[in-house]
């Protein structure tokens, strides 16, 4: 029976401490993140709208992702009154008012965040992809906006496709949603035909998917107008990174008439849009003028033929 007023006392093992200690100070840190005004001043707890927590069925990589773009968050980070997050981007898209609790963002900056950032080293987010890079959390940024394992934009030209993966699913993607053409060979011969040739509207193809050396193509050919100028132009982009690109050659040619005209060059990777592939110019370009002379002075018809094969360089 214990006397009144007792008190209990105990040895407390330092191990036991030291992960009290841990879990305290983990806590502040995030904690701090909660309570800021645009003024500075403290907000009471019972006032503010919940903040994320950390909890065991958290991942920790998830206090670090901007909820409203999901990518990782990086300096300067801001934070609403109540302790909402979001990155410098997003912060310019929502107007000054938090996506979470609608309150006015201003500009506080969630310093306590980003000063846990630097002490983290984190896997790539392309893991399950098969990247075992494990980085500081600043350099695992840098390192994913050009780690080769990250999903590929769908190449289909002409549109603002959102598709995205890996090769094999944007070549059945491109099969069965977009109905182009596949090609097994390392050779091509395409016949374009224009009922008036003096009218060039913008207008986007990709004709074929070429699958050679076990390896997949996108042949592309478009007519637009280059300053003043309407024109013809068609060029190759290969379906992997530019490393494995540069292993390849392909050449272009248009003929008719008794002429013509041959581009060689190197397939560009889709992880280069299509359109800056085009703008670039980085292919085979047909002036209407010319193009006209392939058909023949008096055809009332514009008519190209493309032929080309691709190799690799030993």
């Amino acid at each position: 029976m214990m006397e009144s007023g007792a008190h209990i006392t105990r040895d407390i093992p330092e191990s036991e401490t030291e992960d009290e200690t841990a879990v305290f100070e983990s806590s502040s840190v995030v904690n701090r993140c909660t309570f800021f005004k645009a003024s500075n001043a403290m907000t009471p707890k019972s006032e503010a709208t919940a903040a994320p927590v950390l909890t065991s069925g958290t991942c920790l990589t998830d206090l670090f992702d901007c909820p409203v773009c999901t990518n990782s968050l990086c300096p300067p980070i801001y934070q609403c009154p109540n302790g909402h997050v979001l990155c410098s981007s997003c912060k310019l898209r929502v107007e000054d008012q938090c996506p979470t609790c609608r309150r006015e963002l201003g500009s506080i900056r969630c310093l306590a965040l980003e000063k846990v950032a630097e002490f983290l080293e984190l896997p790539c987010r392309y893991q399950s992809e098969g990247c075992t890079m494990v980085l500081p959390y600043y350099q695992k940024i840098k390192h994913e906006k050009t780690c080769e394992l990250r999903p590929y934009y769908c190449p289909y030209a002409g549109s603002e496709c959102p598709t995205m993966g890996d090769i094999p699913t944007l070549v059945a993607h491109l099969r069965n949603d977009h109905k182009v053409d596949m090609h097994d060979g390392c050779s091509f011969n395409h016949r374009y035909v224009k009922s008036n040739p003096h009218e060039v509207e913008n207008a986007t193809w990709m004709l074929t998917v070429f699958n050679c050396f076990e390896q997949h193509f996108c042949l592309h050919f478009e007519a637009f107008v280059l300053g003043k100028e309407p024109v013809y132009m068609a060029f190759l982009r290969f379906m992997g990174e530019e490393s494995e690109a540069n292993n390849f050659r392909y050449t272009l040619e248009v003929g008719g008439n008794n002429r013509r005209m041959v581009w060689q060059g190197i397939p560009r990777s889709i992880r280069d849009s299509h359109r800056k592939v085009r703008d670039s110019y980085d292919g085979l370009i047909i002036y209407r003028d010319v193009a006209l002379s392939f058909s023949g002075s008096t055809s009332k018809e514009l008519k190209l033929r493309v032929t080309g094969r691709i190799w690799k360089e030993e």
